[in-house]
């Protein structure tokens, strides 16, 4: 069943973040995930208005997401966000 990471990305330092962007898509590329969301508009309809980015990335599962996270790929780039980003992220498990 397919698997989407969900990232909410509210950036701080928007030089430190375009550092971020390659090595992170190159790890989800590797790992055989893409890109759903990628920072496009976003519309609040209900709740706290959404602030900053939202990123959505699909896997084949739930293991293939785990691993892409844990992997060196993006274990490499992740101090780079973390760095440049304050960021919620998640798994969710999907339909398919």
């Amino acid at each position: 069943m397919a698997a989407y990471v969900i990232a909410e990305v509210s950036v701080t330092d928007a030089e430190g973040y375009e550092l971020y962007k390659p090595l992170a898509g190159a790890s989800v590329v590797a790992n055989g995930g893409s890109y759903a969301v990628r920072g496009g508009a976003v519309e609040s309809l209900e709740g706290e208005p959404v602030t900053g980015r939202v990123v959505v990335l699909r896997f084949d599962s739930m293991e293939a997401a785990r691993d892409w996270y844990n992997g060196d790929g993006y274990q490499a780039a992740l101090p780079l966000r973390q760095a440049a980003a304050t960021s919620r992220v998640y798994i969710v498990e999907g339909t398919e």
